[in-house]
C-alpha cells in the first residue's frame, strides 16, 4: 500500500482559479419589476447602478456583495 506524502489532516485544494468577489446590482422599477446583474468589479457595478438610477422609471438600485 502506497503512503501519501502529505501530512494527515491537511486539506489540499485543487482549485487553482483566481479568486474574486462578486457584486450584484438589483434594479427595482416603479411597476414592481426587478432586474439583477452580477459584476466582478465593484466600480463597474456602482457605475451601472448610477446609470440606471438616472432613468425616471427606476425606483431604486442596490449594490450587494454576493458569495
Amino acid at each position: 500500500m502506497k503512503q501519501s506524502k502529505q501530512k494527515p489532516g491537511k486539506l489540499v485544494t485543487k482549485d487553482r482559479r483566481r479568486k474574486h468577489k462578486h457584486w450584484q446590482v438589483t434594479v427595482r422599477y416603479r411597476d414592481g419589476e426587478e432586474f439583477a446583474r452580477v459584476y466582478t468589479d465593484r466600480k463597474k457595478a456602482e457605475a451601472f447602478a448610477v446609470r440606471q438610477k438616472r432613468s425616471p422609471v427606476v425606483k431604486r438600485t442596490r449594490v450587494l456583495e454576493v458569495d
